[in-house]
C-alpha cells in the first residue's frame, strides 16, 4: 500500500541501516560520492557487532590492521592498534574515531531500530519506519545490517522464569557485569563462549560450562604489536592494502606451497607444531593446501589438535569431552582461544556435556539436566545468532506489490552478488547473505564499492529505479547452492542456518568465494550493469537532501 506522502520528494538520496563496519564504510562512500545520506542505527553508538558484543573476552580473531579500514592511508598511519587481535573496547574506540575523523556522525540517528520498509511504486522511493515512530524516505535503501546481529536464545523450558541474572553475549550491557563470588553458567562453546570462559573463570565462585558440541579450538596466539612492527606496517601500507584487496580470503597470510603427504611424517609433525603456534586464521589459510578437502590429511591434523588438548587438560574425561567427534576441522567455523582449555584445570570450573546429560529445564534458581540440578546466580547465553538473514527478516521489508521479503525468501535467500534481490527495487544489502567466507570487512567492502559505483552509474545516467533481472538472480543463487555441496562447511554449521529451528536449510555464504565475486562484478560493470533492469528517474521524486 502506498503511503499518504507518496507525492513528496524523498528526504534523502540514500538511507543506510546499520552503523557497523559495513554501514560506516557505506556511509563514507555515499557521502564522498555526493549523495545525501541518512543512516539509522538501532543502538546508541556505532560499531554494530562491536557495539553489542561487549562481553568479557570479546576480541578480533582477524588481525586488527587487516580488519580495519584501508580507504585512507592517513587513517592507517594515525591509528595505532595495541594488539595483533584487538579487544572489543579498542575496536569500539577505533570505529568512533573513524566516524568523527570523517565527520560522519551528523548523518546518523541512533536509537532508530527499523521496523518497516516499504517500496513506494509511484514515487520510486523507500519509506522506512522506526520503532520510535520516525519515518524517513529515500530513493535507495541500503541495509548494512550484518550477518551476526540477531542473537539467538534457544527455547528452553522455564527460561523466562529464571530469577537470577542472565545475559546473551550478543546483547551485553554497557555497564560491567560483576561476576565476583557468583555461581555462573556459560551455555554454548562456540566463538563467544570460548572467549567468555577464560575471561571470567578467575572471578567466579563456580563456573559451569554447558557444551552441546565440542569445537576444534586452537590458540589465537595474540600479543602486543611492537614498535618495530608498527613502523613496518606503516612503511608497508601500500603493499598490505594491495595484498588484502586481492587476497582470495581477505587475509595477508601466505599460503603454503604443498599438500600434506608431500612431507614425511616427522616434517608434518613439525609443521603442525608451527601451525599450532601461528596466529589466528593462519591455521586455515596457511596450512597444507589440502587440509580442508583431503579426509586423511584433515584427520591427521585433528589427531594432532586432540593430542594437544589432552596434554593441556588434566582430567582425561574432561579432555575427551572437549574433543569433537561429530565433524572435521573446518566443517564449522573453528574458534581461536586464549586460555580456554587451561580454564578446565581450575577446581571450580566444570564441563557439562549436554549430549551425555541433556538439559531438562531452566528453574527459577538454576539449570536442571538429566544428571541433576545446579544452583546459579548468573546465566550467560553464548548461543549464537540467526546468521545471514536474521536482521533483514526483522525489518518488515516489502517490495513491489507489497510482497514481504520474508515470503520471497521463505525457502532461503535469492540474491545477485549477495547485494540485491528481485522484486525489491533500489534495495541493496552489502554484507548480508551470500557474502563470501573470510575476513568479512574485506568482502563487505568489495560489495560496498560495487553498490556505490552502481548508485553513481544510476545518477549519472538519469536512472531512478534499478532491479536485478530474474536471470542474474537465478544464476548467482544457483551457483551458491551448487557450490555449497563442495564447501568445507558441513550442514551442521550455522552457515546453513541449521542452528535456528524452522529456518530453511540453505547455504548463506558465497560458495564461489571472492574470486567469483570479483569476476561477476567485473563482467557486470563491463556490460554496463545489464544484470539490472533500469527505469529513468521520475521528475517528481527528485531528492531534496
Amino acid at each position: 500500500m502506498e503511503s499518504p506522502d507518496v507525492d513528496r520528494p524523498p528526504d534523502v538520496d540514500v538511507i543506510v541501516v546499520g552503523a557497523g563496519i559495513t554501514g560506516i564504510y557505506q556511509l563514507y562512500r555515499a557521502v564522498q560520492a555526493g549523495f545525501s545520506v541518512h543512516l539509522l542505527e538501532a543502538g546508541e553508538g556505532v560499531g554494530g557487532t562491536w557495539y553489542w558484543n561487549r562481553y568479557p573476552g570479546a576480541r578480533f580473531d582477524s588481525e586488527s590492521y587487516t580488519y580495519g579500514y584501508l580507504f585512507s592511508a592517513d587513517l592507517f598511519e594515525e591509528w595505532r592498534w595495541q594488539e595483533h587481535f584487538a579487544a572489543q573496547p579498542e575496536t569500539e574506540r577505533y570505529l568512533n574515531h573513524v566516524v568523527d575523523r570523517f565527520d560522519l556522525r551528523r548523518h546518523i540517528t541512533f536509537g532508530a531500530r527499523v521496523t518497516s520498509a516499504g517500496w513506494q511504486e509511484s514515487s520510486q522511493q523507500w519509506r522506512v519506519g522506526t520503532e520510535a515512530g520516525r519515518t524517513v524516505t529515500g530513493r535507495w535503501l541500503i541495509a548494512a545490517t550484518g550477518v551476526l546481529s540477531i542473537p539467538y536464545l534457544p527455547d528452553v523450558p522455564g527460561r523466562d522464569g529464571y530469577r537470577g541474572r542472565s545475559y546473551h553475549t550478543g546483547l551485553w550491557p554497557s555497564t560491567a557485569v560483576d561476576f565476583a563470588g557468583q555461581r555462573v553458567a556459560v551455555i554454548g562453546t562456540s566463538s563467544s563462549g570460548v572467549q567468555v570462559v577464560p575471561a571470567i573463570a578467575a572471578e567466579v565462585e563456580s563456573l559451569t560450562v554447558y557444551q552441546r558440541t565440542a569445537n576444534w579450538c586452537t590458540p589465537l596466539n595474540n600479543r602486543p604489536i611492537t614498535d618495530e612492527e608498527q613502523a613496518e606496517m606503516r612503511a608497508g601500507f601500500a603493499q598490505l592494502k594491495e595484498t588484502l584487496d586481492t587476497s582470495v580470503h581477505g587475509f595477508h597470510h601466505r599460503p603454503h606451497d604443498r599438500t600434506a603427504f608431500e612431507d614425511p611424517e616427522d616434517e608434518r609433525r613439525r609443521f603442525y607444531q608451527s601451525m599450532w603456534d601461528s596466529p589466528g586464521f593462519q591455521k586455515l589459510t596457511s596450512n597444507y593446501t589440502d587440509i580442508l578437502f583431503n579426509a586423511e590429511a584433515n584427520a591427521e591434523w585433528c589427531r594432532y589438535i586432540a593430542d594437544r588438548i589432552r596434554a593441556i587438560v588434566a582430567d582425561p574425561a574432561t579432555a575427551e569431552r572437549l574433543i569433537p567427534t561429530d565433524h572435521r576441522f573446518g566443517e564449522k567455523r573453528p574458534p581461536f582461544v586464549s586460555g580456554y582449555f587451561e580454564a578446565f584445570n581450575q577446581p571450580h570450573v566444570e564441563l557439562v556435556d549436554l549430549r551425555q546429560t541433556p538439559m531438562v529445564r531452566i528453574t527459577p534458581t538454576g539449570i536442571e539436566t538429566t544428571d541433576g540440578h545446579r544452583e546459579l546466580d548468573i546465566i550467560v547465553w553464548a548461543t549464537g545468532f540467526d546468521f545471514g538473514t536474521g536482521a533483514l527478516a526483522r525489518m518488515g521489508i516489502r517490495g513491489r506489490g507489497g510482497q514481504a521479503l520474508n515470503d520471497y525468501w521463505a525457502e532461503g535467500p535469492r540474491t545477485f552478488l549477495g547485494v540485491a534481490t528481485r522484486g525489491f527495487p533500489n534495495l541493496l544489502f552489502p554484507g548480508g547473505p551470500h557474502a563470501a567466507a573470510g575476513n568479512n570487512p574485506r568482502y563487505n567492502g568489495d560489495q560496498v564499492d560495487f553498490v556505490t559505483d552502481l548508485l553513481i552509474h544510476a545518477r549519472d545516467h538519469g536512472i531512478g529505479v534499478i532491479e536485478v533481472t530474474e536471470r542474474s538472480e537465478e544464476r548467482w543463487t544457483r551457483m551458491v547452492d551448487r557450490g555449497a555441496a563442495a564447501s568445507s562447511f558441513g550442514e551442521g554449521s550455522y552457515y546453513f542456518g541449521t542452528n535456528i529451528p524452522g529456518k530453511p536449510k540453505r547455504y548463506l555464504l558465497n560458495s564461489g568465494g571472492r574470486p567469483k565475486l570479483f569476476a561477476v562484478i567485473a563482467e557486470t560493470v563491463a556490460k554496463d550493469y545489464d544484470a539490472f533492469e533500469m527505469v529513468p528517474v521520475a521528475e517528481k521524486a527528485t531528492a531534496t537532501g
